[in-house]
Formats: C-alpha cells, structure tokens, sequence
C-alpha cells in the first residue's frame, strides 16, 4: 500500500469521525430531555421513555435495510443523508406538544438518522482498515460514544439559559449541517486499494459470506444473542442514568476537582462520555493483538464488578459520579468488538449488511433499557433489580465469550481456510 493511500484511509477515519460525533447526542443527551417532555406532555416516566426505544429500534431494525442502500448506492449521499435526518429530528421535536409528535419528531427521524450513519460509517471502516480494524472501529464508534462529551455542558447551560426546545433547535441546526459536510467528503474504497498491507494477528476468513447464508449459522446467533445482552444492561444504564443519580440523592450535589466547581450529575454525564470513547479504540486495539473473544470476557467482566461497586457507593457523589465512567469505559468497547469479530469471520463483501443484521440486537436491548427498565422501577420501587440484571447479563455474555464463542469460532474458521487454521490458530490470537 503506496503512501497516498495510507494517508487517504486516515483521512477517511476522520470524517467518519466527526459524522459519528454529530449523530451522538440524541441517543446520549437524551436523558436531559426527559424531564422537560415529561412536564411538556404530561405523560409518565415509561411512556416519554417510549420516545428512546423508537429512536434505538428505528435505528437498529431498519439497519439491514439501510446497509442494503448503503451497499447498492453511493455511501457518501446514504451518510449524508443520515446526518440531515438526525439534525432535522431535532429541530422538529423542538416544536412537539404532545406524545404522537415526540414520538414522530425525536423517535423517528433521530432513529432513521443514527442508524444510516452508524451502520455506513462502520461499514466504510472494516473495510479502509482490514489490518487494525478493532482499533478502526473503535475509532468512529467513539465518536459516537463521545461526540456528546463536548455538547453536554453547552446543551445544559443553553437550557439553563433559555429553555429545551431553543436548544433544541440550536442544535438541531449545527449538528446536520456539520454531519452533512463531512460526509460529503466519504467513499468506498475502490478494488484493489487496499491490497498489500501487513498480516493481522486475528485470524480471519478466507471467503465472503451473503447474509442470507450467515442468517443460517449457530455462530451468528450467538453473536446476536451476546450483542443483545450486553446491549440491554448497558442501555439500562444510559437511558435511566439521571433518574439513578436523583433517587440516589446525588444529581445536584456539587464536586470540585482541582479547585473547580461541577454539578454532580452534567460531570458524570461528560466523564461518562470520555471514557465510553476512549474504550472503543482501546479495546479495539486490544482485540487486534490478543484476541476479540479473550478481549470480550475481560470488559464485560469488568463491567459487572463496576457496576457491583456503582450500587453499593451509590449515594457518595464522587464515587457515584467516577465509577459511573468505569461502567461506561467497560461497556462502550461492544461497539468495536462485535463488528469486528463479524467481519473477522463472514468477511468484507457483505460486511455494511451483514452488521446491519447483528446490529439489531441492539435494538432488541432497547426493549429493556427504556421503558421495561422504568416499569421494572415502578413495580419495585427502586433501581436495585434493574443493576443485578445488567449484573447477571454481564457476568453470562463473559462466559459465553470465552467458553462458547471462541471454540465455535475456531471451528468455523477451521472448516473454511483449514491449512492456513493450523498454521496459525494459537489460542490468544483467535
């Protein structure tokens, strides 16, 4: 690979970057808006959070469907217009009286939006990077696991200033337009360009795999299956976290680190952010040397413990407020590591596709982060059964990762390169 291609792949990471930045926030500041929708519509807890799970079913059960149009038509017009969908959800749900318009506006558009950003930019990405793709992916995941860090305290001053929906339509404005610029800058790489680069230490498949054949694998549902888990605790956790920190007493206390005042609750929320980023990239380039499956049961492992810890000091605000972002830095790293080990083993062919199907699951974990999490509340009149849940799917999708995933794997990729397999299947590089 010539230097000017080199330069062009990281070129093409950075815009898909910061398009993944300005599609973050309606998933990541939505929890802002909760309250004010509340007042504005008079509805219930559950039923404003309904708003949530339309924005991550829309944007992960439509995903096939989007990776099909990112696939057969331009990727740089799909994104975006993706951009320009997430944007306008904004600025149309700054004018919603009513549940049916919140639904319509923020659910929606922001859903539809997110979804044809995040499934093209990853697409785009394992394919510029077969040599790093962990750390690729994490990459332009982390934008959109950070891009809310640097609009979190804008957004809360904005509201604090005038009222939810100004920002609203503030925002709205600045975020599609940047996301529709960058992505204009965004393409495919063209046969061949990306030949001659230096072996992977993850092992991979030889041949393409097509959805519908993928679909018919044990080894794809199981993926599925462990994406959802981990999805449902970790959403459990990000749709509901204001709510923790008031009922914990500890939203509007204040923390001062190196001399300097923070609100407890928009601290926790920018940490949050930093570190749900910084784990992409991290545990992504980790995988690449170690393994996805080793990587896998040590974060979701990880995450258990953190939230353990995040239950029993949940009334110390500091503690409450740091060990919120280990949670996230253990969880965040699922968004590089299964589009990875995806196209590790069914290949890069039908890889924007074939993540549209896996990333379903996420939406499939939104059925429990949002609204039956609330319910879950309600009936028991605390968020303690909601952590040992998120607990319990943590500590089992670890183990399945390890005992389960990686033997499956290894027999899969076996059966399809048998002569490369043996030469090079060493257990911490599956």
């Amino acid at each position: 690979m010539d230097t000017t291609t080199s330069s062009r792949r990281w070129i093409q990471l950075l815009l898909g970057l910061i398009v993944m930045m300005t599609i973050s926030s309606p998933q990541y500041v939505w929890t802002l808006f909760v309250k004010p929708f509340q007042t504005t519509t008079g509805a219930s807890l559950a039923a404003v959070q309904v708003t949530f799970t339309l924005v991550i079913v829309l944007q992960t059960f439509f995903s096939p469907v989007q990776g099909w149009l990112i696939d057969r038509f331009s990727p740089k017009l799909m994104i975006a217009l993706g951009a320009l969908l997430s944007g306008a959800g904004w600025v149309a749900a700054s004018y919603a009286e009513s549940l049916l318009a919140l639904y319509a506006t923020y659910g929606l558009l922001c859903g539809l939006g997110t979804g044809i950003v995040y499934v093209g930019i990853v697409g785009l990405m394992v394919r510029w990077f077969p040599d790093r793709r962990g750390f690729a992916v994490g990459v332009v995941a982390a934008g959109y696991g950070m891009g809310a860090m640097i609009t979190t305290f804008p957004i809360t001053n904005l509201m604090a200033a005038t009222d939810f929906r100004h920002t609203l339509l503030v925002f709205g404005l600045v975020l599609g337009a940047v996301g529709l610029i960058a992505a204009l800058g965004l393409r495919a790489p063209r046969p061949g360009e990306m030949e001659a680069l230096p072996d992977t230490k993850v092992i991979t498949a030889a041949g393409d795999t097509a959805p519908k054949a993928m679909l018919r694998t044990p080894l794809f549902w199981l993926m599925f299956g462990m994406m959802a888990m981990m999805s449902t605790g970790g959403l459990m956790v990000v749709a509901n976290f204001a709510n923790f920190a008031r009922e914990f007493g500890v939203a509007d206390e204040t923390l001062i680190f190196f001399g300097v005042a923070f609100a407890a609750l928009p601290f926790a929320l920018t940490f949050d952010r930093v570190t749900n980023g910084l784990t992409r990239p991290f545990f992504g380039w980790v995988s690449d040397h170690i393994g996805r499956e080793n990587t896998m049961a040590i974060a979701f492992a990880l995450e258990a413990c953190a939230i353990c810890l995040l239950l029993y000091y949940r009334q110390n605000a500091y503690a409450f407020a740091l060990l919120s972002g280990l949670v996230f830095f253990a969880w965040g790293e699922i968004f590089s590591l299964f589009p990875s080990i995806l196209t590790d083993t069914f290949g890069t062919k039908h890889a924007t596709t074939n993540y549209g199907f896996l990333y379903m699951a996420q939406g499939v974990g939104s059925l429990l982060g949002g609204p039956v999490a609330a319910l879950i509340h309600d009936a028991a009149g605390n968020w303690i059964p909601v952590f040992g849940i998120a607990i319990a799917l943590d500590l089992l999708t670890a183990v399945l990762a390890f005992f389960v995933l990686k033997p499956m794997r290894r027999s899969w990729l076996g059966a399809s390169r048998p002569a490369e397999h043996a030469a090079l299947a060493k257990p911490a590089m599956v």
